[in-house]
């Protein structure tokens, strides 16, 4: 993993976390937790994808793609479960 690619994930997963929390102010745990939860789906979803079969060199699109899609799942997944909406 590059620099370069962690700082992405970083980054992705902060501004995933950030607007999530901005979207669903009322429907959250605060935004620290919100940027957490970011942080966290975004580095989990592109260690996994570094690690199971992507070429080293995929591209930055679609790091930040992956990035922000396990930001999303994490924020997604939390709010389903703190609230029950299924």
């Amino acid at each position: 993993m590059t620099l370069e690619t962690f700082a992405t994930w970083i980054f992705v997963g902060l501004l995933t976390g950030g607007l999530a929390g901005t979207v669903w102010k009322d429907r959250g745990v605060g935004l620290v937790w919100d940027l957490v939860l970011g942080l966290g789906g975004s580095g989990a979803t592109s260690g996994i994808f570094s690690t199971v079969a992507a070429s080293p060199d995929a591209g930055m699109l679609a790091t930040v793609v992956v990035a922000f899609i396990g930001a999303a799942i994490a924020i997604v997944a939390q709010r389903r479960v703190l609230y029950g909406h299924g």
